[in-house]
């Protein structure tokens, strides 16, 4: 691990190559796992106050489920996170006509309906924040579901924290961003 600023790293961000390739998972993060996307309090805010702006771009499922459950729910460990529909896929996720999941959320978003993108858990994947102490710790997330983004970064060489640079700026800042660069490249350093 690596401390920069209020955080703690995983080196794995570093190490591991990763690029999403939505044609072989078909968005499968959207739609597996026991929980729905963990969610921060400003973005639980978002949603409830702008959901009006959101539900043109989802399913008759993903709108009933949550009309029964609200804009975000508390799950089994306390945390804010998004519905499901029937416990399987987020209730913001929509599905193109080749069967990928999409995001409700981001489909607002690209449409100019609302200004934030989605929420930085999923925008983030596969680094996950924890908290450790009063620091947030960057976790590289290992899931089988994600062997081909896995598969795509290594061909391109494409490590996960360079992947997730929006992402990683969006929610750090463009400052944090160099100097992970600064710690990637000392680590390169290193291994010579």
């Amino acid at each position: 691990m690596v401390e920069i600023e209020k955080t703690v790293v995983s080196e794995l961000i570093f190490e591991k190559k990763f690029i999403c390739d939505l044609n072989a998972c078909k968005g499968a993060c959207c739609v597996e796992g026991d929980a729905g996307a963990p969610l921060e309090k400003d973005e639980v805010e978002f949603l409830k106050e702008n959901y009006h702006l959101i539900q043109p771009y989802l399913r008759r499922e993903g709108i009933n489920a949550i009309e029964e459950q609200g804009t975000s729910i508390v799950d089994g460990d306390g945390d804010d996170v998004t519905p499901l529909v029937e416990n399987k896929e987020c209730a913001y996720v929509n599905f193109d006509n080749q069967g990928i999941a999409k995001c409700g959320i981001e489909t607002a978003y690209e449409n100019k309906s609302i200004s934030f993108r989605k929420p930085i858990s999923c925008h983030l994947y596969p680094i996950r924040i924890s908290k450790v102490g009063s620091m947030e710790a960057l976790n590289y997330s290992k899931w089988e579901i994600c062997d081909p983004a896995c598969k795509l970064g290594e061909f391109n060489g494409v490590k996960v924290y360079k992947f997730l640079k929006e992402a990683i700026v969006r929610k750090f800042g463009q400052a944090y961003f160099n100097i992970l660069e600064e710690v990637d490249e000392a680590l390169e350093n290193i291994k010579k």
